[in-house]
């Protein structure tokens, strides 16, 4: 009956390590924060915008243990970004959506996974048309540029870990297709992120 109980033990344990071993995929759903910092120009136009929050969804193919590819879609709920032209001031009530692919490179240190990533990404500009935007002339707009982070995910079990990243985006300021509110400046938005994975 032991010699029983111990193989079926074993068999178990073999078992949860191939699962382990051969998960190479995961998706993870996550919320994110979205500020973006203040822009002076020389062409006297100034650029502010209150935080915004929303959620990401993420898939990672592992390529070797300590690395990976992966494709992330990520959308905003509403934050103003405001435009001081001297003498009007603009309010624009913005929706801002994210799809990216990145190399991700990991380190395991137990169930501590640091990881930092880099791609590049194209932002959606999507002026929402409410009280909370002043100017019926803005259009929505997309922006190519990269994204970066850097983490750390806790393995809870083998199906799950919980992550928390700082990522960024660097793209150029959104004019909105209007002539005035251009800056020729760059942005560097800063998108805290804490959410779940699975592994399959």
């Amino acid at each position: 009956m032991k010699k029983i109980a111990v193989f079926f033990f074993l068999v178990a344990v073999g078992a949860t390590a191939g699962h382990a071993q051969e998960s190479r995929q995961d998706i993870s759903i996550s919320g994110i924060g979205i500020i973006e910092p203040f822009i002076s120009s020389q062409t006297d136009v100034y650029v502010s915008s209150n935080r915004g929050f929303g959620g990401l969804v993420s898939y990672r193919f592992m390529l070797t243990p300590t690395a990976a590819v992966e494709a992330n879609y990520g959308i905003t709920y509403a934050n103003k970004i405001h435009f001081r032209t001297n003498p009007n001031n603009y309010n624009i009530n913005t929706r801002t959506q994210e799809i990216s692919g990145a190399f991700v490179k990991s380190f395991n240190y137990k169930k501590w996974n640091p990881f930092v990533e880099g791609g590049p990404t194209g932002l959606i500009f999507l002026p929402i048309r409410n009280t909370g935007t002043q100017s019926l002339d803005v259009k929505q707009q997309t922006q190519v540029g990269a994204m970066y982070g850097a983490g750390f995910a806790y393995e809870i079990s083998p199906s799950f870990d919980i992550r928390g990243e700082y990522r960024g985006y660097v793209t150029k300021v959104p004019t909105f297709g209007v002539a005035q509110f251009t800056t020729n400046k760059w942005y560097n938005i800063f998108v805290p992120t804490v959410g779940v994975a699975y592994h399959f």
